[in-house]
């Protein structure tokens, strides 16, 4: 408040800024996906091997090759899934350029009636049009975020999707491994620190959305529990049909 008794406007403006998270980068959907998976898949993995009455070694040499596999193939997934979207758009972005090369008024037209829809004055639409489409690249930039609800300055990177994933993926798979690394026998461990081991990472991905930090880890705990036990008895069922 001035000493006037009115509010301090540079003080608003202070107070009302805020700023967003980065929610259109590559690395969080791979790396939250890659943790998970390598966690349940892991986990399921090795008590199915475990569940036909298989030696600790073996079931440590499947969890270690389960990793292997599982991370490698994650990394090659992402990596060529993440490629073909962002070539997709680049191609349709080229598209884009070529019409606002062909095509100005049309595209200036077609923008106008964008804004117009959202509510602004058609006069003012068409005016806000034409001055955006005094830059070319930022006309493509508006244009590729109105029609295709992209950012051409920001697409995925392949690269950072496939690390991502890849070291995500290894993460959540080493924990049941870690148990008969030290020296166990029994399952048991194993399972809790991969139980463990989901609990936390709910929790963690409940900082970055709006779900209670206790509802998103017992959420991952619960589809985990869930995919042991099942390929446990899987595994106990096939034992015995194999012996």
């Amino acid at each position: 408040m001035s000493e006037a008794g009115v509010s301090d406007p540079t003080h608003v403006a202070h107070r009302d800024n805020h700023t967003h998270r980065d929610v259109n980068g590559g690395w969080l959907r791979p790396a939250v996906f890659g943790a998970m998976d390598g966690l349940v898949s892991n986990l399921g993995l090795m008590t199915g091997v475990a569940g036909s009455s298989a030696a600790p070694q073996t079931i440590v040499i499947s969890g270690l090759a389960g990793l292997a596999a599982g991370a490698f193939s994650m990394a090659a997934g992402e990596y060529t899934s993440v490629a073909s979207q962002r070539e997709l758009v680049q191609a349709e972005l080229e598209v884009e350029r070529r019409e606002l090369r062909r095509s100005p008024d049309e595209e200036i037209k077609e923008l106008a009636a964008l804004y117009e829809a959202r509510g602004v004055d058609a006069d003012l639409a068409l005016q806000v049009a034409q001055q955006l489409h005094r830059d070319p690249e930022q006309a493509l930039e508006i244009h590729a975020r109105e029609e295709l609800g992209v950012d051409p300055a920001d697409l995925p990177s392949p690269t950072v999707a496939a690390v991502s994933s890849f070291f995500s993926f290894s993460l959540g798979a080493v924990l049941p491994v870690l148990p008969y690394l030290f020296g166990t026998t029994a399952l048991w461990p194993a399972v809790v620190l991969a139980l463990l081991g989901l609990f936390a990472c709910g929790a963690v991905v409940a900082r970055v959305t709006a779900r209670p930090w206790w509802f998103s880890g017992l959420r991952q705990l619960g589809l985990g529990a869930a995919a042991a036990g099942v390929t446990y008895g899987l595994g106990a069922l096939f034992g015995v049909a194999v012996g």
